[in-house]
């Protein structure tokens, strides 16, 4: 396992992180003992990043993670987000603060190393959206992180970077946050590659370039678009049985369609099948601290980390690519 730079943090992070979440489904629906076994072959891999969230599976998937690390000992960095959906409008502080120590208790934990906002950045708020802007973000949410971390509950912010895209910029370039999530796979690769014009997704503008020069940390989401880049159609027992898209096309049948305008990576060996070109795609990006992948079994565990032992996509590979961006446009 090779390891990068975690932003501003001092942490070296392991390319390859343990995403906790609904999609994969292994934290929040798989058994116990298959939950132990992963997470404790991800540590013997070199997988030290561990990421969930207060909304996974209700809260199961803190609750299990934290269940396993305790068991196991781990000494790993934990990073977990707050949502801010059953707040008082009125008092955002108080939400924050109450949604992390939620968090910590399920987690069995005192601290987390990385807490980040799972909502959307937005120019309104409306909370049951899920949705806050800026303002909210720089003001009251930075209040309360920084009570927070006043008594040693976290030790670093940031953001899942979804929402309007100028917002989510402006909040990285404002020195707050030392981490953000990004959507960044060969569907959407606008987070770190020129969108052409007419680009019919989310233009996430090079975010990845602004978050390297501002020395935060990348975390990348959806490398898989959910399993449209796999390849494969049938979904794990454990894994969520419909997904809707995030920072991708309309829906998942159109993200499986653009999946195949890929598939010369494989059929010119570039790379064994297209979900190893997809991981091996993301650490290409030389800004990015590190690829969550969400696991159902501890095939898929074992299947990322060989992914990226393999390295960076061929640079003949990645030349090729805008070419098919281009037809992903009205």
């Amino acid at each position: 396992m090779d390891y990068r730079k975690f932003g501003n943090t001092g942490i070296d992070v392991s390319e390859i992180g343990f995403g906790c979440g609904d999609v994969g489904g292994l934290m929040v629906r798989g058994e116990h003992a298959d939950q132990v076994r992963a997470v404790a072959r991800a540590m013997e891999l070199g997988i030290n990043y561990f990421d969930t969230a207060s909304r996974y599976g209700g809260g199961r998937s803190e609750t299990n993670l934290g269940r396993v690390l305790n068991e196991l000992s781990a000494d790993v960095y934990v990073g977990t987000k707050y949502s801010l959906g059953e707040a008082d409008p009125s008092d955002l502080k108080a939400g924050v603060i109450q949604s992390v120590e939620a968090s910590l208790k399920r987690l069995g934990r005192e601290q987390v190393d990385l807490i980040q906002l799972h909502d959307r950045i937005s120019f309104e708020t409306d909370l049951q959206a899920r949705t806050i802007t800026v303002s909210d973000v720089l003001g009251e949410v930075r209040e309360a992180l920084d009570v927070l971390k006043s008594r040693g509950k976290v030790r670093y912010y940031g953001i899942t970077g979804v929402g309007e895209p100028s917002g989510i910029k402006e909040v990285v370039a404002s020195g707050m946050v030392s981490t953000v999530q990004t959507v960044y796979n060969l569907i959407n690769a606008s987070a770190g590659a020129a969108a052409p014009p007419g680009f019919d997704m989310p233009d996430y503008d090079r975010l990845i370039d602004l978050a390297a020069e501002k020395q935060v940390g990348v975390i990348v989401i959806r490398v898989l678009a959910a399993g449209a880049l796999t390849g494969i159609a049938e979904r794990h027992p454990v894994a969520v049985p419909a997904v809707a898209p995030i920072g991708s096309s309309r829906d998942f049948q159109q993200d499986e369609g653009r999946a195949r305008e890929f598939a010369f990576l494989v059929d010119e060996g570039f790379a064994d099948d297209l979900a190893e070109a997809s991981v091996r795609f993301a650490l290409s990006n030389k800004g990015v601290s590190t690829v969550l992948v969400g696991y159902s079994d501890l095939d898929h565990l074992e299947k990322s980390v060989r992914y990226a032992a393999k390295g960076p996509l061929p640079a003949e590979a990645l030349a090729r690519l805008p070419q098919a961006w281009s037809t992903f446009v009205n």
